[in-house]
């Protein structure tokens, strides 16, 4: 089964979450539809702007891993890689 390592930001980029999920567009369905659900209404993280796809849970935790102890330098670098302009 697949499994996706994400990042996700605001419309501003002032946030970085990075997720991990077996269902990528329902999981970013679900954080558009409920952006305050998990976080103030100062940080609605409502834009995919990474997403990695793995094809084992352990390879995807070990990879979220990493990437969750990343510095903001680090996630900025990832997500310029694939996605120069930040675009959801």
């Amino acid at each position: 089964m697949k499994r996706y390592v994400f990042i996700v930001t605001d419309r501003n980029r002032i946030s970085l979450h990075v997720g991990m999920s077996s269902d990528l567009l329902k999981t970013v369905g679900f954080y558009r539809q409920m952006p305050n659900l998990f976080f103030d209404s100062a940080q609605q993280l409502t834009r995919l702007v990474y997403f990695e796809e793995l094809n084992s849970e352990h390879a995807a935790i070990e990879r979220f891993n990493i990437i969750s102890r990343y510095t903001r330098a680090q996630k900025e670098k990832i997500i310029r890689s694939v996605n120069p302009d930040w675009l959801d």
